[in-house]
């Protein structure tokens, strides 16, 4: 099956009253454990690619992995450029054969953000992509941990119904990224916090007030940061800490019910492939070799997988609606 477009997935989406799933690649072995959970859950599925994948993968090793998986799948499968930071960025996405890409300047003014957005928006529907944008700011690493020039935000801002509707209307986004209270990383909240899901009803509201139907919204640092993969990292020798912290699946549940149709997970996919490797290397210290630490890893993303898609998105069962 060739890659799918983001804009039919999100279409049955929003009829169907689930959310997609969007599992952030950057090697082989989280690409094979994400598509063959949702090869077998018959789940439709977002690859997502950051800059910072890109830089460390090359594109031409993720553009090969990816047209293997699709080759071997009949899942609709879209790729996706998350947090693309410039529009050279975005367009050279675009002509390697990206059928989405995000552009992120949520940290620029909003005329500037308009801006950068429209001109994406603009290369982007020439060459049959469709953009994310995105609005407000999320606490926590903005583009991929660790990147030069990715900044942190350690206090971000909500995103506000009246401006969404004025800035997907501006910019001509296909999707919007809105910050409620979501936050990337490993340690999103401190003590008991939740999403702004009245907020977010509200976007929704407004969106749909306006004339724009039901557009889709999307969920960025969305993982949950399951406590027992932190506890087992560190009863295998990791130092992760007790303050780490996700946004609760309820809450997720609620959100895609509410009008969330794509929902990032990136942490949560690290957090199960470490686990496994820590616990590999504990059990038989003189092991040395790759694929008997990284074949447990993979198993434990995958179980990860099947869980999201089929108990807190609810989209498995219609890749082929």
């Amino acid at each position: 099956m060739p890659l799918t477009h983001t804009r039919d997935l999100f279409a049955k989406a929003l009829k169907g009253k689930y959310a997609l799933g969007a599992f952030n690649v950057n090697n082989m072995e989280l690409v094979q454990a994400i598509v063959e959970a949702c090869e077998e859950e018959k789940a439709p599925l977002i690859l997502q690619i950051s800059r910072g994948a890109r830089q460390y993968a090359k594109p031409v090793y993720l553009k090969k992995l990816i047209e293997a998986a699709v080759s071997l799948s009949n899942i609709p499968i879209a790729v996706h450029l998350d947090h693309g930071d410039t529009f050279e960025l975005c367009q050279e996405c675009i002509d390697e054969g990206f059928t989405s890409v995000m552009i992120d300047a949520s940290h620029e003014p909003f005329a500037k953000n308009v801006e950068v957005c429209k001109r994406v928006v603009d290369y982007a529907h020439q060459h049959d992509c469709v953009v994310e944008g995105e609005l407000g700011q999320l606490v926590g690493a903005q583009f991929d941990e660790g990147e030069a020039g990715g900044g942190f935000s350690h206090g971000g801002h909500y995103t506000h119904p009246e401006e969404a509707v004025k800035f997907v209307q501006l910019s001509g986004v296909d999707s919007l990224a809105v910050a409620i209270g979501n936050s990337h990383g490993a340690y999103k909240f401190k003590g008991e916090q939740h999403l702004d899901l009245e907020r977010l009803k509200a976007i929704k509201k407004a969106l749909l007030e306006a004339g724009l139907g039901d557009y889709p919204l999307v969920l960025h640092g969305a993982s949950s940061v399951p406590k027992d993969l932190v506890e087992e990292i560190n009863q295998f020798g990791g130092k992760l800490g007790t303050d780490t912290a996700g946004v609760p699946e309820p809450d997720i549940e609620v959100a895609r019910r509410s009008g969330v149709t794509k929902v990032n997970i990136d942490t949560d996919l690290r957090l199960a492939m470490t686990a496994g490797i820590r616990k590999a290397f504990a059990e038989n210290a003189k092991e040395f070799d790759p694929r008997k630490y990284l074949a447990p890893a993979r198993t434990r993303v995958k179980e990860l997988v099947r869980h999201k898609v089929r108990d807190v998105l609810c989209c498995a069962g219609h890749a082929f609606d």
